[in-house]
């Protein structure tokens, strides 16, 4: 089928091979190039259409904006031209981030302007929502943590979004990436009564840019600033959470804040986040991604306080006063004066010990002294032996399931993520899609991910010595106590991965990408690296 772009058109559909519009004579191939199949949507100073470009080999898809201003006036036209321009330049500095559409074409034709973008095939969060239901707890703090770095990297170009909601996050078929898309580049409005007012200047305003419900009040009163994005985006956790839209939800009459807390049975550290995102004022908000990621870090230290946290005996878990904090178990201090869990952290680790020593008394994490066979007294419920040989317990050893390759990869496909705890030594993953996935405390010995896709996966505690991660994509992948001995890392992509406390001795980082990644001299000194090691700093060469 061929659209037509006239917005007075009565019957735009036409046959595909059609030259002109059966309905309005207006010629269907835009610029000599672009063949509009449909329309993706519409508003109040434009749409967005579906289009093949002609003009190349295949014949890909894009999508084209149209922007269409309520007036005919020249100043009016001119100035809408400028800003247009401004708004594409914006967007072709934003497009070189893999997971923001990029940027092909714009132009003007018949006083109307266009701008060509790249087309990512997927379905967007709300059809998610929609056709799955909505997302577990873990699915958010997922979610959270591959958007929030978008949103970091467009904010510091200077760039507000203004319009974030699940209707603008595509997840992408080829790699179950999220996209970031429609970054309001033709929503500013031409006020045209304040041009016919003015006899030697014609006006052109902002307009409150965003959509009700997803929008803070200061971006609806069009003062938006970077901790706009904050909020739509802790709304647009909300809408995960409980698959209604900001218009179902209850709001207090009082302070205006959204009241969502009843709909959802998650954490209070997930809670408390969510809360400082969805403030109303802007002073009580986060102010920036890197505020929420560093509050969200937390989070991944839980279980290490509570395994850290082992008693010994009952005389020493009711006389243990010190308390435990964060920066004790990771070798670095994640207070800070914009983090709110910065106080609550001696809070979490005391009721931690708190639920530890009550379990102690139950007899459920005492370990006993050796008898004098030199083994341990049977009456331990949770024995050394147990727990690393692999034997039977006789009551409270873990299971660990061994699945094979085949087997991890269908239920990837399926949507499941969690992979924590399993045996997947020896493992052919090669170029394996598992971005996101969830592997910690899992066995991966000798396992062969070389190629393969663990964007953002989760290694935290788990054992890859000698495991092939050659070529890898391992961006933000998280490896907190790992083992990766002897790892071959080579020509990795590990940027903005978090490596800290990982066991480094022996992996080969010859040619890895490690920019900006959480990572220590001690560790890379323990490591091979070469002239194409791409350093934390940017620089490449030994450390």
């Amino acid at each position: 089928m061929s659209y037509c772009l006239n917005p007075q058109c009565p019957q735009p559909k036409n046959p595909r091979n059609t030259k002109v519009c059966q309905a309005c004579g207006t010629k269907l191939l835009l610029r000599d190039r672009y063949r509009i199949m449909k329309i993706l949507g519409q508003g109040g100073f434009g749409a967005t259409f579906l289009a093949v470009d002609v003009s190349l080999p295949g014949h890909p898809l894009c999508v084209i904006k149209q922007l269409r201003p309520s007036s005919n006036d020249p100043n009016i036209l001119k100035m809408a031209g400028e800003l247009f321009g401004r708004e594409a330049q914006t967007l072709g500095r934003i497009g070189n981030h893999p997971q923001v559409p990029s940027l092909l074409n714009y132009f003007e034709e018949s006083k109307q302007f266009y701008l060509v973008q790249e087309f990512v095939q997927g379905h967007n969060l709300q059809q998610e929502v929609k056709k799955n239901g909505p997302f577990s707890e873990a699915g958010v703090e997922q979610f959270l943590s591959e958007i929030l770095p978008i949103i970091q990297e467009i904010h510091a170009k200077q760039v507000i979004h203004r319009d974030i909601k699940p209707a603008n996050l595509i997840r992408r078929v080829q790699d179950k990436k999220l996209v970031l898309i429609d970054f309001g580049a033709v929503k500013n409005k031409v006020d045209v009564s304040a041009a016919a007012n003015s006899s030697e200047h014609t006006a052109l305003t902002s307009f409150a840019v965003g959509t009700p419900g997803f929008a803070p009040p200061e971006q609806m009163a069009m003062r938006p600033v970077y901790a706009s994005d904050i909020y739509a985006l802790g709304i647009t956790c909300i809408y995960l959470l409980t698959g209604k839209s900001p218009k179902d939800l209850d709001y207090n009459p009082n302070t205006g804040e959204i009241v969502w807390r009843k709909y959802v049975n998650i954490r209070d550290h997930l809670a408390a986040v969510l809360g400082r995102m969805l403030e109303v004022s802007v002073r009580d908000r986060y102010q920036c991604s890197e505020d929420v990621l560093r509050a969200l870090e937390l989070k991944p230290y839980i279980k290490g306080l509570e395994d850290s946290m082992v008693v010994k005996n009952n005389h020493q878990a009711r006389s243990d006063k010190h308390p435990f904090s964060l920066g004790d178990y990771d070798g670095s201090n994640h207070s800070s004066s914009s983090d709110p869990n910065s106080s609550a952290t001696a809070k979490l680790a005391m009721a931690i010990q708190a639920r530890k020593q009550q379990k102690a008394r139950q007899g459920k994490y005492q370990y006993r002294a050796k008898g004098a066979s030199g083994g341990i007294n049977q009456g331990s419920s949770l024995s050394l032996q147990n727990r690393y040989s692999g034997n039977r317990s006789s009551s409270k050893r873990k299971t660990i399931s061994k699945l094979d390759a085949r087997q991890v990869l269908d239920s990837y496909v399926k949507g499941r993520r969690d992979f924590t705890q399993l045996d997947l030594r020896l493992q052919n993953f090669q170029q394996a899609q598992l971005a996101g996935g969830s592997f910690q405390k899992t066995r991966l010995s000798k396992a062969n991910f070389r190629s393969a896709n663990l964007a953002n996966a989760n290694f935290g505690q788990a054992s890859l010595n000698n495991a092939v991660l050659r070529d890898a994509n391992l961006g933000r992948a998280y490896f907190n106590c790992a083992n990766l001995e002897g790892a071959d890392l080579r020509g990795a992509d590990l940027s903005f991965a978090y490596l800290s406390n990982a066991n480094l001795k022996g992996a080969n980082l010859c040619g890895a990408n490690l920019t900006k990644a959480r990572i220590t001299q001690e560790q890379l000194a323990q490591a091979k690296t070469n002239w194409a090691t791409i350093l934390p700093n940017g620089r490449r060469g030994f450390w």
